[in-house]
């Protein structure tokens, strides 16, 4: 029996189904307490929620998308073909804000709402970034492994006190960055096409081409999405104009760094560590490219789990569920949740 919700209507009441498929890891029972108050009939994949849905074959996929008006989904790619099977989809949410699985062009062609989670996530990406700062900085990674081997070494660290950052990309991610990084006194320059002087204003950051911001920045995070545009941005020319020492931290997406060119970076010296939240061809570990860059001592690596606080996929589930609520119901929702 699906769940329904009602509206008057030529002096009737009209029945109005709702089923929305979760297929996302980590979907917590707050988040689904809120779809089903809305009334709205659950579908789950029947897998435990450390399971991504791209584990799925595509014959199970379409059984479950069988009548599903919204779908809040994982990483699985939401393609053309999977839109024409199911046009009932009215809704496909993302629980976080990546859509690079989503056919943008194939959801704008065919009247789907595309939506993500923009603003659940930022603290929990910020803290993160900042973990990898501090973890390269103090060698957390090199002492540790020293003390396991049973060696007692000292290592001669650096600091994140007053040197300066330069964000590549200045988002929500990246202006929380920036309000932690006040704490340590640190100099913030950033890059963006689509400068938001006002928030730079309001953050103490300062605007600044890309190439003066790689020669000038003792640490380089990056906070972009990934296009065309995007992609390879810090590729072995910009790596060159970075400073002898300088400190890479990715928690973005995997495919803005040649990992070739920054390997070869690590390996000459010219780098003195990087921070590695994200990779190209993730979650494929048996690249010879990325096996090298893990295995590097000045290299501190975690599997796309920036944004995998508890509290922060609380919040992400929370907005998720209330997207498709709203676009369901026929409400506006935050426009920054809204990508088609």
């Amino acid at each position: 029996m699906r769940a329904t919700s009602y509206f008057w209507t030529n002096r009737k009441y009209v029945v109005m189904s709702f089923k929305v498929l979760v297929s996302t890891r980590f979907f917590d029972p707050a988040a689904e307490q809120l779809l089903t108050d809305h009334k709205c009939e659950l579908v789950r994949t029947g897998l435990a929620y450390d399971v991504q849905d791209d584990t799925l074959d595509s014959a199970a996929l379409n059984r479950l998308l069988e009548g599903v008006d919204a779908w809040i989904v994982g990483t699985v790619p939401v393609t053309r073909d999977l839109m024409l099977a199911h046009p009932q989809l009215k809704v496909i949410a993302r629980r976080g804000v990546g859509y690079n699985n989503v056919d943008i062009a194939a959801a704008r062609e065919l009247n789907r709402h595309v939506t993500i989670a923009s603003g659940g996530n930022e603290a929990s990406v910020a803290d993160h970034a900042l973990a990898m700062f501090l973890s390269l900085a103090k060698k957390l990674n090199e002492g540790h492994t020293a003390l396991q081997q049973g060696r007692w070494s000292t290592f001669v660290s650096t600091e994140v006190f007053e040197k300066t950052v330069g964000l590549i990309g200045f988002g929500r991610i990246a202006r929380a960055v920036a309000k932690r990084l006040k704490g340590f006194d640190a100099t913030v320059l950033a890059y963006d096409p689509f400068a938001d002087t006002k928030a730079g204003e309001e953050s103490g950051v300062r605007f600044v081409e890309l190439n003066e911001l790689l020669a000038q920045s003792d640490y380089v995070s990056l906070h972009l999405p990934l296009n065309k545009d995007t992609k390879h941005l810090i590729n072995a020319q910009a790596i060159a104009r970075m400073k002898q020492g300088a400190f890479l931290i990715n928690t973005a997406r995997g495919g803005l760094i040649d990992e070739a060119a920054l390997l070869a970076a690590l390996q000459s010296g010219h780098l003195g560590g990087a921070g590695l939240d994200v990779f190209e061809n993730e979650p494929d570990l048996q690249d010879p490219i990325v096996k090298q860059l893990l295995m590097h001592p000045h290299v501190i690596g975690s599997a796309h789990a920036a944004g995998s606080s508890e509290e922060g996929l609380q919040r992400t589930n929370r907005i998720a569920a209330q997207t498709v609520i709203d676009l369901l119901n026929g409400r506006t929702i935050d426009p920054a949740c809204l990508v088609v």
